[in-house]
């Protein structure tokens, strides 16, 4: 299951996020996204959990969390409209 995970604090790593979410289960991978020009953090990201059923209960636990002083926004990632 692809998560999109949104209003992350600017100083949160990769390895903090697979932390977040391995509570819940096996992450098989995690993006954070940065500025293609600064290398900056965007605040947002994306985490691959293995199991629909584990991605669910870490989109039910996380979303809203606070984290660094940032309420996460977890749900379930959507394709952007027009890409393929």
């Amino acid at each position: 299951m692809n998560i999109y995970v949104g209003n992350l604090s600017y100083e949160m790593t990769e390895e903090e996020l697979r932390e977040e979410f391995a509570a819940f289960g096996d992450v098989e991978s995690v993006r954070l996204i940065t500025d293609r020009d600064s290398g900056r953090p965007k605040g947002f990201g994306f985490v691959d959990m293995l199991s629909d059923s584990e991605g669910q209960a870490a989109i039910d636990a996380l979303n809203g969390k606070n984290v660094k002083g940032r309420a996460m926004n977890v749900n379930v990632s959507r394709p952007r409209p027009g890409i393929r």
